[in-house]
């Protein structure tokens, strides 16, 4: 028996999201723990799943915040650690119209960039069934050196990697530097979750069935999903590729949806594996996750808006799709 189920290793953060206005006129912001990592974590703990965080957050109020937000969430924080210089990371977040949003990062540096290859144990990362990343531990030379050595020491003791590129191209010095990493992430991963954006951008190529293949016969990545926003998600396994629709709800803030969709995947993949994967699987595996996913937009903020199962089952059963 592993400690484990999941280690995730990456950024850890306050997202700063609009809250109405005053009585003056001033936008109001709420801090709102956030951090693609630890937003799958917290989706695995509401699955039942045994979590932990590897990263880092500053010495200050934010970063006490976060660490007894995850301890609530009941994400193992052991690894979790505390730069004594660098804040802790803080992104503002702006929705839009349509319910989709954009990012202004204050990280120059941020605590979650400062994380070193001598913090990362081969005792710990063995500890776990899967590993997972993205790419925001690989914008900087430091956190990447690190990241890579907690990849290489899960691949050497045999963990299922999985692997969320979640581009912001605001936090690269160079796009080409962003896809780099991601195919180093591509490289590695036996479960990969790529947004429509992310893969045209990465491949190249519009239509994504195409983009699709290019990374299965490029990479030989068994399991991929891939989520299309309004136009819900398909699961590409061998020769299969299945899709399904998005469910129908009132968005009000997608952060965080596509988290939950990648921590429901990461729930499914410990029950089945990568293995003799059949479409009956897969189309249960998107339209549980298609559900979790619409949940989270119609809240605010991502950390704390993970659904538990049986609201994700009561969707589902309200929109007869089981």
């Amino acid at each position: 028996m592993k400690a484990y189920d999941v280690i995730a290793m990456g950024e850890l953060l306050i997202d700063f999201t609009v809250n109405g206005k005053n009585e003056r006129g001033n936008t109001v912001f709420e801090a709102c723990p956030g951090g693609a990592p630890c937003n799958i974590l917290a989706m695995l703990s509401k699955l039942g799943r045994k979590t932990s965080f590897l990263g880092k957050v500053g010495k200050d109020s934010f970063g006490r915040q976060l660490r007894n937000n995850l301890k609530d969430t009941g994400i193992d924080t052991s690894h979790l650690y505390e730069d004594e210089i660098a804040h802790t990371t803080l992104a503002f977040v702006h929705t839009l119209a349509d319910g989709d949003r954009e990012f202004s990062f204050y990280r120059n540096p941020g605590a979650d960039m400062m994380i070193e290859e001598q913090e990362i144990s081969e005792e710990y990362i063995c500890q776990a069934e899967i590993f997972h990343f993205g790419t925001l531990s690989m914008t900087h030379e430091k956190v990447r050196r690190a990241t890579k050595k907690a990849v290489e020491l899960a691949e050497k003791n045999g963990l299922l990697i999985t692997f969320d590129p979640n581009l912001r191209p605001l936090l690269w010095e160079s796009l080409e530097d962003a896809k780099e990493q991601m195919e180093y992430g591509f490289s590695k991963c036996d479960v990969l979750k790529i947004s429509d954006n992310e893969l045209q951008f990465v491949s190249g190529k519009e239509n994504y069935d195409e983009g699709i293949r290019l990374l299965q016969e490029k990479y030989k990545i068994p399991l991929i999903f891939l989520t299309l926003g309004k136009g819900g998600s398909r699961a590409y396994y061998e020769k299969i590729c299945v899709q399904e629709k998005a469910y129908d709800v009132s968005v009000i803030d997608t952060t965080g949806a596509g988290d939950a969709f990648c921590g429901n995947v990461i729930h499914f993949v410990l029950q089945y594996g990568v293995e003799n994967l059949t479409e009956k699987n897969l189309r249960e595996i998107l339209v549980f996750a298609n559900s979790a996913a619409a949940i989270v937009t119609t809240r605010k903020g991502a950390l704390c808006s993970m659904p538990e199962q049986k609201e994700i089952l009561a969707l589902m059963k309200k929109e007869k799709r089981i």
